[in-house]
């Protein structure tokens, strides 16, 4: 009988494996894409996420989705990376780069989204198995559900009895530990520094600018938008700006607040002048409002960039007026001298975290050492085409100490026949805890906007 039951077994025909080929859903496919391009090519979300939504088949829904799981994942994935070295089995830092941006994007979705515990495992595993393969994506499943078995408050009570604040904060509030460090030495309280990181943490709302001559704040508030605290130009809008004719026929634009607020003052202390100029113009949205204001006020504006295809983005905005393609630091080789500049320097972008939001983790000390140098020699270069009596501007979107308020000193000491002059005098009334000695000196938890600053300067004659 035993020598039967071989032989019937031996018909059956073996299981097959019931193996099914992966079948990860677009929008975290999508994510993945931007990520990994930005993390590992050095890509901009800030760019490529509209480009590829727009090219895509996805819904309004699966946009939306794709867009916060992108953005909030370059802002955490710090701690995300706190997270999940506690439950690898080997250093995170020689874990596969595949592997590490798949899994930030499931902490992600555990912690920090709307999204059921089972489905942000299952559906990041799906993905892994996709864009990794079948032996990779298994130890993202394992790694994920170790992280899935405790919340992240459990997670993060090991980090709330660190005795360093700096190291503390950085876990956290997922940020560099130098950049805590540099917000310290400004704010000088380390509860102000929870609250800034805090807020560089929140998405920025779309804030637009209407342009003197072709559009007003009220025409904004019309179409459902929010007036804007400080600036008499902006307004909040929770739509998609595309979507207004306002914004593609060119007569309105997309600027934040704070950057509004940094041409606005400018232009109050530049009222007098015949000539203007911005040294520094690209990708456009100053030498915008800049040129709208000059048009009304019968200024001749002029804009310059290094960059020629930034210069072609200034000149779609700024209409007729004269746009160089150049060397800040040589511009007197224009020729041309002008009674107002504005120089907003290339800078770290600190004071933008929150819109930009791999900034964070790709600048670095040795960026700021290089960055200041350059700043200095872009304000010679400025100063040195100002005419006597002249109004220089100096502005960065950046609060940090070596790129704001040591390079306003640096400009007064290197240059005798310069005042500065105090930028109170031209602030909106409702804008308090905004200076910083003379200079403005905006933050966004205190004031909602970018962390801009702008010290303004007078050549005697």
């Amino acid at each position: 009988m035993a020598h039967e039951s071989l032989k019937v077994n031996s018909l059956v025909k073996p299981r097959r494996d019931t193996f099914k080929s992966p079948k990860p859903d677009a929008p975290r496919v999508l994510a993945y894409d931007i990520l990994s391009e930005v993390n590992r090519r050095g890509g901009y979300s800030n760019l490529l996420l509209p480009q590829a939504l727009t090219a895509s088949n996805l819904e309004d829904r699966d946009k939306g989705f794709a867009t916060e799981l992108v953005y909030g994942t370059l802002r955490m994935q710090g701690r995300h990376d706190y997270i999940l070295s506690q439950v690898s089995d080997r250093p995170w830092d020689e874990v596969d780069e595949g592997i590490v941006d798949v899994c930030r994007l499931g902490v992600h979705q555990l912690f920090e989204m709307r999204v059921a515990t089972h489905a942000a495992v299952s559906a990041t595993v799906e993905l892994a198995r996709k864009v990794l393969g079948e032996s990779k994506a298994s130890f993202v499943n394992a790694l994920l559900r170790k992280v899935s078995a405790q919340s992240l408050e459990l997670w993060l009570e090991p980090v709330e009895i660190l005795t360093d604040p700096v190291e503390k904060l950085a876990i956290k509030y997922s940020h560099p530990q130098w950049i805590v460090s540099a917000y310290f030495d400004l704010l000088k309280d380390y509860g102000a520094v929870e609250r800034e990181l805090a807020a560089n943490n929140v998405p920025a709302r779309p804030t637009l600018v209407s342009w003197p001559g072709s559009s007003t704040q009220e025409d904004l508030v019309g179409l459902g938008a929010e007036a804007t605290r400080f600036s008499p130009f902006g307004a909040v809008f929770e739509g998609s700006p595309g979507s207004l004719d306002l914004i593609r026929h060119r007569k309105a634009g997309v600027q934040d607040e704070g950057s509004q607020l940094v041409a606005y003052v400018f232009s109050l202390f530049a009222s007098e002048s015949k000539t203007v100029l911005d040294i520094c113009a690209g990708p456009g949205g100053k030498a915008a409002l800049l040129a709208h204001i000059a048009r009304r006020d019968n200024q001749i504006f002029t804009a310059n960039e290094f960059s020629e295809a930034r210069a072609k983005l200034v000149k779609n905005v700024v209409g007729n007026f004269e746009v160089i393609t150049g060397d800040a630091r040589k511009i007197s080789e224009s020729g041309k001298t002008f009674d107002a500049i504005l120089a907003d320097v290339p800078c770290t972008g600190l004071g933008a975290l929150r819109r930009r939001p791999e900034v964070r983790w790709r600048r670095t000390l040795q960026d700021l050492r290089e960055l200041t140098q350059l700043q200095g020699e872009i304000s010679d270069g400025a100063i040195s085409v100002l005419n006597p009596g002249g109004i220089f501007g100096y502005a960065t979107c950046s609060p940090h100490f070596a790129e704001t308020s040591t390079q306003t000193l640096i400009i007064l000491k290197n240059h005798p026949d310069l005042e500065q002059l105090n930028v109170a005098e031209h602030l909106p009334v409702s804008l308090v805890g905004a200076t910083r000695g003379k200079s403005m000196s905006l933050w966004t938890s205190e004031h909602g906007t970018d962390s801009m600053f702008l010290s303004i300067f007078k050549k005697k004659g």
